[in-house]
């Protein structure tokens, strides 16, 4: 019902804006139109961005992730460019069921999973309920795998569904977005600093309201301790990737998560933030290739 007052951004508008466009393409499945990235050759590699961002958050590390993969970076639902879906595509389960009849229609399989915050979250989500995903290496950078801890974690639900369901909720938040310096300061509490173009394609998504509510459904239905129950059970290999400086899934979880997972190897990365990946794409990009040697 949202759709119709909240559509997906503008490609035509923001397209001039956008990097690797050459290797952009709008792709329907399971009742989704996608916008994604495919680049390079090679076994598949998904790469999966967190709330709030888009597949622009892989900018730096897809060209050197393409010399050895082929590497397929969506938006997610209700992001960016990619419609919202059916009903319930917005939830864990629905993201990651979502994600399955894309990878079914490019008759991809992927190899290994690389996910960031709620992006790993949908990356272990799959490996858990798709036979097909039962030997593929997962890489969580900043992992939001477990409920966050305090206040946020019953705060969150919340007021994510009642900014949902308000109508005005996206679009004040979008026209707040669209304010001087607003987005540069949401991204320093995350504990990462971006550059330029970084600064200006956020700006971009949080100033647009289809994406905003996006975001905004997409925490409603968001829904961590059945995922975090299960986490014993994955038998992939696991790497975490981790910003020490990290303000939005604190560092600890990593921690409790390795107690979860055994077989789970994590390193950190000094100085960085929640947008590690986009502070440091090299290093995250050499980090990658190695655990997906193993």
């Amino acid at each position: 019902m949202f759709e119709r007052f909240y559509p997906s951004m503008s490609w035509a508008e923001h397209r001039p804006h956008w990097p690797h466009t050459q290797h952009s393409r709008f792709v329907k499945a399971g009742g989704i139109h996608w916008h994604l990235q495919m680049m390079g050759q090679g076994p598949c590699m998904l790469l999966l961005h967190g709330t709030g961002s888009g597949n622009f958050s892989w900018r730096g590390l897809l060209p050197t992730l393409a010399q050895h993969f082929t590497v397929l970076a969506p938006d997610l639902p209700g992001h960016a460019f990619t419609s919202r879906g059916p009903d319930g595509a917005l939830s864990l389960p629905g993201m990651a069921e979502a994600l399955r009849a894309l990878t079914l229609q490019l008759q991809l399989t992927p190899q290994v999973i690389v996910g960031h915050s709620a992006g790993a979250a949908i990356a272990a989500h799959m490996a858990l309920h798709m036979d097909s995903l039962a030997r593929s290496t997962l890489i969580g950078l900043n992992p939001a795998w477990l409920p966050l801890p305090g206040v946020a974690s019953w705060l969150f639900g919340p007021a994510a569904k009642l900014a949902a369901l308000n109508p005005l909720s996206a679009w004040a938040t979008a026209k707040m977005a669209a304010q001087p310096a607003a987005v540069a300061e949401w991204l320093e509490r995350t504990g990462s600093t971006l550059d330029a173009q970084g600064l200006d394609l956020y700006t971009r998504v949080l100033s647009d309201s289809g994406h905003v509510h996006g975001v905004l459904s997409m925490m409603a239905a968001w829904q961590l301790k059945p995922l975090a129950a299960r986490l014993h059970e994955i038998r992939n290999p696991v790497f975490m990737l981790i910003g020490a400086q990290d303000q939005t899934v604190p560092p600890a979880l990593a921690d409790q998560a390795v107690l979860r997972l055994p077989h789970a190897q994590q390193h950190r990365q000094a100085g960085l933030g929640h947008l590690a990946h986009e502070q440091d794409p090299v290093g995250t990009s050499q980090y990658i290739l190695r655990c997906s040697k193993n």
